[in-house]
C-alpha cells in the first residue's frame, strides 16, 4: 500500500506523532520502573532509549499505512479514532515480537503492563492532540457578525444529530440548537451532544414559547406528509421559521459544499407534504398485462401528465412506445429521458391531433394499439379569452385523434379529462366535457375499441399550476396572490394521476368515467399558507398573502360528479366508476357547428355555444340569418 506523498503538513505531522509516542513510551516506562530508575546508568533505561527509535518508526509507519496521514486534523472524526487505535496496536504487536527476537532480558523491561500502559497513552495523546486541534479550528471559524437564533430540532435520530453536531460546529454563524422534540419515548430525557431532548411534538407551541425559539428545523427525512402537515399545524401559533432538513446524503453533500448553517442544504418541499392525505398507491405490476408487447402511444407526451405516462408506460415493457406532441423541445426531452434512464428507443412524433390527416399517416405506419391521450389546452384564463383555440384543441383534437383510433382498430382508448368538466362555468372545463361526450358516443359506435375516461381534480406540481407559481412568488419574496378565501380544490400528485390512468386503462370498456378518491377538497388560502411555512417562512409576517378577485370562468368549489352520475366501487379500493350518460344523436352536427364557430373566430357566440353544448342544451335546428331573413336547417 503505498504512503501519501510528503508534504510540509504530513513532515509537521509526523514530527509531532514521533514526539507523542517518545513522550508515550518515557512515561509508561516511569510509571512501570518508578523515578529511581531514571539514573544514568540504570540498564532499564539504556535499552529503552536504544530501541525507542525502532518504535517510533514502526509506529510512524504504522500510520502511514493506515493513511492516518491523509486525515486532516480539522476534520477527525470517530472514524478516524479506530485508525489510530488499529495503527497503534498493529506497531505494538510488531513491536513485541522484535524485542522477542533481541532476547537477554530486553522483553522484561518491556513487561505486558509497560506495553499497555505506552499502548493506551499514545492512542491518547495522539488522539487528543487532533481532537484538541479540531477543537480549536471551529472555535476560530467563529465571527461575531451574524446574531445567533435558537433552533430547536424536530426529530433525535440520525438526521437530528447530524443537524445538531453541524450547527454547534459552526453556532456562530448564526442558528444556535438548544434541544430536540421526538415523539419516540426511549429518546425522552435523553441528550445528544449535550442538548437535551425536551418534550414530544405535541409540546412544541409550549417549548418554542418558554425557550424562545426562532426556528424550527424537522429533522425527519423519511416521515409520511401526514405527519409532516401535523408538526406544520402545531407550528401554526409559534412565530418561528419552519425549514425541513434532507436525508442524511443530502446533508452530507450540503453541508461540504455551503454548510447547514446557512439553511441552504434545507430540502424543497415535497409535493406530498402539502397533499392533506395519504398519497394513493397501485400496484403497477398489476397493470402490465395489458400494456406489455403492446405499441402504446401517448399524446401531449411532453407535458406533465403525459411525460409521467411515458415514464410509468417504459417501466412495463411496451414493445414500441410512440411520443406524439407539437412541442419539439418538449418531446425531445422526454424522449432523450427514456433513452437514458429506461435505455428503451421510442419513437418521437411531431405532430399536432388537429390536423386528421397527419394523425391518420401516423396511426397507419406506427399502428398503435392502446392510445392515452393527454393533449389539451388547460389554462382556466387563457382559454376564456381564446375559446377558439380551446375549441380546436380540446374538441375537434380529440374527436380527430378518437376517431382515428377506432378507425384503426386501436384495443384501448384512454381520455384525460377533468373535474372541471363537470358543470362547467369555464371554456376549458366545457370542451373537455364535450370531449368526454365524443368519447361516450364512440364507445358504443365502435364496439371494436375499449373506451375509458378518467376525471381528476387539480395535479400538484404540473407545469403552470397553482404549486410552482407560488413557489416563483415566494421566491421573489412575495406576495402569493389567490383570487378567493374560499376557492377549494380537489388535489392530487402527478403520480397518482398517472396511476389512475393507467388503471382506467385496465378496467375500462365502454366509456366508463373513474375518478380517484381525493378526500376532501383543499381551500386554496390553506395550500398556500402549508407552502410559505415549508419553505421556512411565515405567512404574512415573511410573505404576504394577497387576493385578487375570481378570474373568468373560475368556481369556488369544483365538483367530481353531475348528479345524474352513479358513482360505483371497483376492484380498487381508492377508484369508483360512473357508467357513461347517454349522448345526443346531434352531437355531432353541434359540434360541426361549434368547430365551424371557432375557425371562423365567432367568439363571443362560441363561448355561449360552448356552455350549451357542454351543458346539454342541445338545440334541434340550428338558427342562421342571411340578409335579415331567418333560415332553418
Amino acid at each position: 500500500m503505498p504512503l501519501p506523498p510528503i508534504s510540509r503538513r504530513i513532515v509537521g505531522q509526523i514530527l509531532i506523532d514521533a514526539a507523542l509516542v517518545s513522550a508515550a513510551n518515557l512515561v509508561s516506562f516511569l510509571l512501570k520502573h518508578g523515578s529511581s530508575s531514571l539514573r544514568s546508568d540504570n540498564a532499564y533505561l539504556q535499552t529503552v532509549l536504544v530501541t525507542l527509535p525502532v518504535l517510533v518508526t514502526l509506529r510512524v509507519v504504522a500510520f502511514g499505512l493506515f493513511r492516518l496521514y491523509r486525515i486532516r486534523w480539522r476534520y477527525m472524526s470517530v472514524h478516524d479514532l479506530k485508525t489510530v487505535a488499529g495503527a497503534t496496536t498493529l506497531s505494538t504487536v510488531v513491536f513485541y515480537g522484535f524485542l522477542g527476537m533481541l532476547g537477554d532480558g530486553v522483553p522484561w523491561v518491556y513487561s505486558w503492563g509497560m506495553q499497555i500502559i505506552d499502548w493506551v497513552l499514545t492512542i491518547c495523546l495522539l488522539s487528543g492532540v487532533r481532537i484538541g486541534y479540531r477543537l480549536w479550528s471551529d472555535k476560530s471559524l467563529e465571527t461575531p457578525s451574524l446574531p445567533s437564533q435558537r433552533a430547536l430540532i424536530v426529530g433525535a435520530g440520525d438526521a437530528g444529530e447530524t443537524v445538531a453536531r453541524e450547527l454547534l460546529r459552526r453556532s456562530a454563524e448564526g442558528i444556535v440548537p438548544v434541544g430536540f422534540v421526538d415523539d419516540e419515548p426511549k429518546r425522552r430525557g435523553t441528550r445528544i451532544h449535550g442538548l437535551p431532548v425536551l418534550g414530544t411534538t405535541q409540546d412544541i407551541p409550549a417549548l418554542a414559547q418558554k425557550i424562545g425559539v426562532e426556528v424550527i428545523l424537522i429533522a425527519m427525512p423519511s416521515a409520511a406528509g401526514k405527519t409532516i402537515r401535523d408538526i406544520v399545524a402545531r407550528c401554526e401559533s409559534v412565530p418561528a421559521r419552519l425549514c425541513l432538513v434532507p436525508d442524511i446524503t443530502d446533508l452530507i453533500e450540503g453541508s461540504s459544499a455551503t454548510g447547514i448553517s446557512r439553511l441552504t442544504s434545507i430540502r424543497a418541499v415535497k409535493i406530498e407534504d402539502l397533499l392533506r392525505r395519504e398519497p394513493v398507491q397501485t400496484d403497477l405490476a398489476e397493470l402490465a398485462g395489458y400494456l406489455s408487447g403492446q405499441r402504446v402511444l401517448v399524446t401531449g407526451a411532453g407535458g406533465s401528465i403525459g411525460s409521467e405516462l411515458c415514464r410509468q408506460i417504459a417501466g412495463l415493457n411496451p414493445a414500441r412506445l410512440l411520443l406524439l406532441g407539437r412541442g419539439e423541445n418538449s418531446i425531445f426531452e422526454i424522449e432523450q429521458e427514456l433513452i437514458r434512464e429506461f435505455g428503451i428507443a421510442p419513437i418521437a412524433i411531431i405532430a399536432d391531433v388537429k390536423d386528421k390527416d397527419r394523425l391518420e399517416e401516423v396511426f397507419l405506419a406506427e399502428r398503435p394499439t392502446v392510445v392515452f391521450h393527454a393533449a389539451a389546452h388547460k389554462h382556466v384564463p387563457l382559454m376564456e379569452a381564446s375559446p377558439s383555440e380551446a375549441v380546436k384543441n380540446n374538441v375537434l383534437g380529440t374527436r380527430n385523434i378518437a376517431e382515428v383510433a377506432a378507425a384503426c382498430g386501436v384495443r384501448k382508448f384512454v381520455y384525460v379529462s377533468t373535474d372541471k368538466a363537470v358543470n362547467p362555468e369555464s371554456v376549458m372545463g366545457a370542451t373537455k366535457r364535450i370531449g368526454e361526450q365524443i368519447v361516450s358516443s364512440l364507445s358504443r359506435q365502435h364496439l371494436g375499441t375499449e373506451f375509458a375516461v378518467v376525471r381528476f381534480g387539480n395535479v400538484l406540481g404540473s407545469r403552470g399550476s397553482v404549486v410552482p407559481t407560488m413557489q416563483k412568488q415566494i421566491a421573489r419574496g412575495g406576495p402569493i396572490t389567490v383570487t378567493d378565501p374560499q376557492m377549494t380544490r380537489y388535489f392530487m400528485t402527478i403520480p397518482e394521476a398517472v396511476q389512475l390512468i393507467l388503471q382506467a386503462g385496465a378496467m375500462g370498456k365502454h366509456g366508463e368515467t373513474f375518478l380517484l378518491d381525493m378526500g376532501e377538497p383543499v381551500r386554496i388560502l390553506d395550500l398556500a399558507r402549508d407552502l410559505i411555512r415549508l419553505s421556512g417562512l411565515r405567512p404574512d409576517v415573511d410573505i404576504k398573502i394577497e387576493f385578487t378577485g375570481v378570474r373568468p370562468g373560475e368556481k369556488i368549489n369544483e365538483e367530481l360528479l353531475y348528479a345524474s352520475e352513479a358513482r360505483c366501487p371497483t376492484a380498487h379500493t381508492k377508484i369508483s366508476v360512473s357508467e357513461s350518460g347517454t349522448t345526443s344523436p346531434l352531437l355531432t352536427t353541434v359540434v360541426d357547428r361549434l368547430i365551424r364557430l371557432a375557425c371562423e373566430g365567432e367568439r363571443d357566440t362560441l363561448r355561449a355555444e360552448i356552455l350549451r353544448v357542454a351543458r346539454g342544451e342541445v338545440p334541434t335546428v340550428e338558427t342562421v340569418f342571411v340578409a335579415g331573413t331567418t333560415i332553418r336547417r
